[in-house]
């Protein structure tokens, strides 16, 4: 007991350890994402926490195997090279019974995985989606900085503002440029609006309309000469009107109960990735620890390359399979579960391997002696 206590003390806090760095790692690199879009006004920047909470749990899923597989490889590592691992074995350790102990601690790293991709993972993502059609839906009046040009529509729209009320409704010095497209060449050109202020108001039945007062308005086109000035004292256009949307499309977002039975490929790739996450501890766990046995004068950082490669290879393949899945190349009966029993003979091979290595060599040592 106190072997087992000890030995899973080491590998929980490696995996706290290493999942940690690779959660910062990650969630880092989609912050900028999500950053450089709310820069560009296509996101609100008060809502970048909570969309980063919300996504949270999809980095989890994939982030607590690898950080297990790691944090086995680095651990085990470790007292292989400090030979407390050869004391155990002095004691009667062998690798099964290493592996059953590991299996513990991989079994609460299963279950909250299981856990996270059944039904946390979900929920964030549904968030997420509803928080971007959210954010779809939001006029440029929501998003809208001062001093600062900003695209709407894929840039064919440019924006600008000198000031911005606290409520967002009154503007002044605004600046105004949007690309028109017609059928005919006459049609096709850009027009921009300036304004010495602007407001907006929003009538009863919700509809909204910019009202610029004291201002241009050129049309033409590029290369041309042939623009037109219009004088204003008041100009009034009518905005989109923003509308919500409720439905989920994203099959991430989809709850597990509604996947069961769902005869379509893409909720059916989508069930078996979700099942096939805590599966895969149990795999890695398998192939951790006999990957995890180095000799001391090679260092424990010898085989964690091809380690990592292995586990690279695994999760390809995995997303692979997925794809192929959903696009109908694979039966739904074979779907994933091929790639699991490939890497679980791998690993039971890697398990088996030394020990059968070792015997044979010992019985080809007592022939020669015996021919000796």
């Amino acid at each position: 007991m106190i072997v087992f206590r000890y030995l899973s003390r080491e590998v929980l806090v490696t995996l706290s350890a290493v999942s940690a760095v690779l959660l910062v790692i990650t969630m880092s690199g989609r912050f900028v994402k999500f950053l450089a879009q709310a820069a560009s006004g296509q996101l609100d920047p008060g809502s970048l926490f909570l969309i980063m909470g919300f996504r949270l749990p999809g980095f989890l899923q994939l982030i607590l195997p690898l950080g297990l597989f790691l944090g086995i490889l680095l651990a085990y590592g470790r007292l292989y090279l400090e030979s407390e691992m050869t004391v155990l074995s002095a004691t009667g350790m062998s690798q099964q019974r290493l592996l059953g102990m590991t299996m513990v601690p991989a079994l609460l790293v299963a279950l909250l995985v299981a856990w996270i991709s059944l039904s946390l993972a979900p929920k964030g993502a549904l968030q997420f989606q509803l928080l971007l059609n959210q954010q779809d839906a939001m006029t440029e009046f929501d998003t809208l900085v001062p001093g600062r040009f900003q695209e709407l529509n894929d840039g064919s729209r440019v924006t600008y503002t000198e000031q911005l009320s606290d409520d967002r409704a009154n503007l002044g010095g605004v600046f105004i440029s949007e690309k028109r497209f017609g059928v005919n060449k006459k049609d096709r050109g850009i027009s921009v609006l300036v304004a010495e202020k602007g407001r907006q108001e929003v009538q009863k039945d919700g509809n909204r309309f910019l009202i610029l007062e004291n201002g241009y308005r050129y049309d033409g086109s590029p290369g041309m000469a042939d623009y037109r000035a219009i004088k204003y004292d008041t100009y009034g256009v009518m905005l989109p009107k923003p509308e919500i949307s409720e439905e989920v499309t994203d099959r991430d977002a989809m709850t597990t109960s509604s996947l069961f039975g769902n005869p379509e490929l893409k909720a059916v790739a989508e069930l078996q990735w979700r099942l096939s996450l805590p599966l895969l501890v149990f795999i890695v766990t398998l192939m951790a620890v006999p990957l995890s046995r180095v000799n001391p004068r090679q260092g424990r950082f010898l085989k964690l390359l091809p380690a990592i490669l292995l586990y690279m290879a695994y999760l390809t393949m995995l997303i692979s399979a997925r794809g192929s899945l959903e696009k109908g190349n694979l039966s739904p009966a074979l779907g994933m579960w091929w790639v699991h029993g490939l890497f679980l003979a791998i690993g039971l091979g890697l398990l088996y391997w030394e020990p059968l290595r070792l015997k044979l060599a010992s019985r080809r040592t007592v022939k020669e002696m015996a021919r000796g």
